[in-house]
């Protein structure tokens, strides 16, 4: 069964996807921050969880407006990579042993946002749409 018809969609989908993960990660300075939706587990916090606080906030604000899209999704997916490293993979060689699935999955949806850019209703605008990278 062909799909071709959802192609045209494409624009608005890309920028659903870039506004929910951009919600989803604000979560994580939430609970960082203001101990939102529960306490964050470590406190206090240690300058690392700090700085990647800081990082997650500007950038999930900055990816949900749409605003220097790739730019703040290239910077979210290496502090995910980073994340997964340091914190996840020590545990466990298996992602789902050492709950590093998340973070795996921001890190390549960011990856593949930084590619793809804002789609429609960015800030960005008309100008970064469908702009070839060079």
């Amino acid at each position: 069964m062909e799909f071709t018809w959802l192609s045209r969609w494409q624009p608005q989908l890309l920028a659903v996807l870039r506004i929910v993960v951009g919600l989803l990660f604000l979560g994580h300075p939430a609970q960082k921050f203001l101990a939102f939706p529960i306490p964050f587990p470590m406190q206090p916090l240690p300058p690392m969880f700090v700085a990647a606080g800081i990082i997650e906030t500007i950038a999930g604000l900055l990816i949900v407006l749409g605003l220097f899209t790739r730019l703040a999704a290239f910077i979210a997916s290496g502090e995910m990579a980073v994340a997964y490293f340091l914190i996840h993979a020590p545990m466990s060689f298996w992602p789902v042993a050492n709950k590093g699935e998340a973070a795996i999955l921001f890190c390549f949806v960011f990856l593949y946002l930084a590619a793809a850019g804002p789609g429609a209703w960015g800030v960005d605008g008309a100008r970064t749409r469908n702009a070839p990278i060079r």
